[in-house]
């Protein structure tokens, strides 16, 4: 497949699919960077930081996400942690509500051909 429908296909989901895994824990960069590659590298490919972290930056410009810093034991730097803030919750609902009209709105066109009919 033309990998320039799977880029468009991504780019309207992957802020909703942040806010998502954001919406389940505080978590870092790298802990989301690792948990969407798992979850989603088959269909999406794999997540770079250079893709996810400016949706991130966004989120928190739109008052979505918030950040903190916290002491990494690792090396003595800090990680940033994020998590969803009211509006994000709200926004969040607005997208997967409409994320399920879209695909079931969708998915009734689609489903003809899905049943053993071949596209001409």
């Amino acid at each position: 497949m033309d990998t320039r429908y799977i880029q468009q296909f991504k780019k309207g989901a992957l802020e909703m699919i942040l806010l998502s895994l954001i919406a389940k824990k505080e978590t870092y960069g790298y802990e989301i960077i690792t948990e969407l590659n798992n979850r989603t590298a088959a269909t999406f490919g794999y997540a770079k930081e250079g893709t996810i972290y400016p949706i991130l930056y966004r989120l928190q410009d739109a008052g979505l996400i918030a950040c903190r810093l916290a002491p990494s034991a690792a090396n003595g730097s800090c990680k940033k942690y994020y998590s969803i803030t009211p509006k994000g919750k709200e926004v969040l609902s607005e997208l997967i509500s409409f994320w399920h009209n879209y695909s079931l709105c969708v998915n009734s066109i689609i489903d003809q051909w899905v049943v053993g009919e071949e596209i001409q």
